[in-house]
């Protein structure tokens, strides 16, 4: 059954208390729970439906809001989605036709206390311009549409996906600690349970995160049978306590959560990208392409994901049994390397199945949208009761073309801003100095 939490503590000189975030940021940080034993149980939704359940024995607990590759949110009832519709158009009122942004706000700023280099090391400059944001090719879902015109401002990228040595620098100067490495307050995860609830074990209040667990032999495709809460799992013991990244330097630093991210971002005098500049800057330049490489289906020499059957057969035609070190496929034509697969990449956006449909409902779908970047309340019919998600994108070494095919640049997941699990990392970006951006305007 899944629960909210908020967690009461201090994040250190890169971080907020999450009193604090609530209030300043609008969104709390979340924490979902299973609870699980012989005997399941769940709780109905906010709508009165049946709710999430849980009988998985394997697993004790998993904090998260999972990474769902379902990719078509359940319908709503006309309760709920009267108010969606209501909150929508009051969103899309607002959009101005000569400032068609401004409903979804302006990108995070970066540190300005350290200096901006004019061409930052391991960065990439993404040239501006417009492209059709949203869904291509049959594999697209509901949340990708409608399409619609988006104008990006030049902007510096990563190359990379951030490396644990990258990391292990700003923990080493910072003392940062990291989401899954802070004991849960059961004092305050309880305010947002259900009225009874009963305390888990004590082991499952210790810090920890949501590990990959391959199952030995074919089960039902439900996330549940392979996601395992596992005390003592963090970004340095990606696999468990015993774990460890030794000779990983190069892999994407994972079991990072927003906040670890938005922590990281700011030491190094950058910021998260939004959505539509990590949409534009995966396609590389190519238009009306399904994937980053083109229109061909996946290989193995493409990206890394799942090979064989998944969850319970991985025959590692790629390689690699997670994640791979950056650089170990092709890079894309804007010079960026894993844009599709290895590990999901935060966004700085809220997420919502029907944010692009609230851009287009006042202004049309000819209109031109310059950086846009949802700040509008986060929500997802998956988990309605969920507080706040983020967008992630990219897929990871975990999507299969039978489960999730993720991996396409257009492709939307979302998750809990304190969720860290074994294929969620990141990437930066920079805004550029002198940005060469026209009027906005509409077609």
């Amino acid at each position: 059954a899944k629960v909210n939490k908020m967690k009461s503590r201090t994040m250190g000189n890169y971080g907020l208390n999450a009193a604090y975030m609530s209030s300043a940021l609008s969104f709390s940080l979340i924490f979902l729970m299973f609870i699980c034993s012989s005997n399941s149980f769940c709780w109905a939704t906010d709508s009165g439906e049946a709710g999430y359940c849980c009988s998985t024995e394997n697993i004790s607990s998993i904090r998260s809001i999972d990474i769902l590759p379902n990719p078509e949110p359940p319908k709503l009832d006309n309760k709920t989605s009267k108010t969606i519709s209501r909150d929508f158009k009051k969103e899309a009122t607002n959009v101005g036709k000569k400032n068609l942004d401004t409903t979804y706000g302006v990108p995070q700023k970066p540190d300005k206390s350290k200096e901006v280099d004019r061409k930052p090391n391991g960065m990439v400059l993404i040239p501006s311009g417009t492209f059709i944001m949203g869904g291509v090719g049959k594999e697209a879902r509901r949340d990708e549409f409608p399409r619609h015109k988006v104008y990006i401002d030049s902007f510096w990228m990563d190359e990379t996906e951030v490396t644990n040595e990258q990391f292990k620098k700003f923990v080493d100067e910072t003392g940062y600690i990291t989401t899954a490495e802070r004991k849960i307050n059961w004092e305050e995860l309880k305010k947002d349970l259900p009225e009874g609830t009963k305390k888990p074990d004590d082991v499952n209040l210790q810090p920890g995160s949501v590990v990959f667990k391959s199952p030995e032999s074919k089960v039902v495709k439900h996330h549940s049978n392979w996601w395992v809460w596992t005390p003592g799992a963090s970004w340095k013991h990606p696999d468990g306590p015993s774990s460890t990244i030794d000779g990983k330097d190069n892999n994407p630093v994972v079991h990072v959560s927003y906040f670890d991210a938005k922590a990281y971002a700011k030491w190094a005098g950058k910021r998260l990208p939004t959505e539509a500049e990590w949409e534009y800057a995966a396609r590389g330049g190519l238009k009306g392409k399904s994937f980053v490489w083109g229109d061909n289906s996946i290989a193995p020499d493409l990206a890394n994901v799942w090979q064989g059957e998944f969850p319970y057969d991985n025959n590692l035609e790629d390689g690699y049994a997670n994640t791979a070190p950056v650089k170990s496929f092709e890079k894309n034509g804007f010079g960026l390397y894993d844009m599709a697969g290895n590990v999901w990449e935060w966004c700085q956006d809220n997420y919502h199945p029907r944010t692009y449909l609230a851009r287009v409902v006042k202004a049309g779908r000819q209109a031109l949208f310059k950086n846009p970047v949802a700040t509008i309340d986060s929500f997802d019919p998956r988990h309605p009761s969920v507080k706040s998600t983020k967008i992630v994108r990219g897929g990871s070494f975990l999507c299969h073309t039978s489960y999730c095919t993720s991996y396409r640049p257009s492709a939307r997941m979302s998750s809990s801003p304190d969720t860290g699990m074994s294929h969620t990392g990141f990437r930066c970006v920079k805004d550029k100095e002198l940005p060469d951006s026209p009027e906005n305007s509409t077609d």
